[in-house]
């Protein structure tokens, strides 16, 4: 009986690699960007978003005070959101700082950018493991079931306070997300 092997053919070891690659834009994007430089950014960004969508914060409940730390593997930082709709703060955090949280949310930049956006799945993301969640699951489905239920779109949102820069980033962005 002859034995047979999955091979892959040179098309899918070329998308394969053109995953990667693409994975990694983010990093290479954001690595020399001095975190400093970043908070200011990061406060405009959670302020603007406390403003524009309060019910975001108000679906939290007794979440709006979990620190949720949230952490895409390919950026060099680790994101740090206290979403209290009185004072909401997101700062950036190397890798090595030890932080600490209610909520842990884990995943490729794209990924998590495309499960704020709406057009991953968070549940199939956590059972495919392209999403890893630790600590206080309650706050974190609650987070996801605030953003699932807002209108529009955040990260639309987010782009447009940066104006036509912003919004071409986000075209830039988009095309990579299709190809990932």
């Amino acid at each position: 009986m002859p034995v047979t092997t999955a091979s892959y053919s040179n098309s899918d070891r070329y998308e394969a690699r053109k995953r990667r690659h693409f994975q990694n834009i983010p990093h290479i994007l954001l690595a020399p960007i001095p975190l400093p430089a970043l908070q200011p950014v990061l406060k405009y960004i959670v302020m603007s978003i406390a403003k524009r969508r309060p019910e975001l914060f108000a679906r939290l409940g007794p979440h709006k005070h979990t620190v949720f730390l949230i952490d895409p593997i390919n950026l060099p930082f680790i994101l740090r959101l206290y979403p209290d709709p009185e004072t909401p703060s997101l700062t950036a955090h190397r890798r090595q700082e030890r932080l600490s949280g209610g909520a842990h949310i884990a995943g490729s930049f794209l990924t998590l950018l495309n499960m704020i956006d709406g057009k991953l799945d968070g549940d199939a993301l956590f059972f495919s493991r392209d999403l890893v969640v630790e600590g206080d699951t309650e706050a974190i489905v609650c987070l996801r079931n605030a953003l699932d239920d807002m209108e529009g779109s955040i990260v639309r949102d987010t782009a447009s306070l940066f104006g036509a820069p912003g919004r071409a980033f986000l075209e830039i962005l988009n095309k990579i997300r299709i190809k990932t």
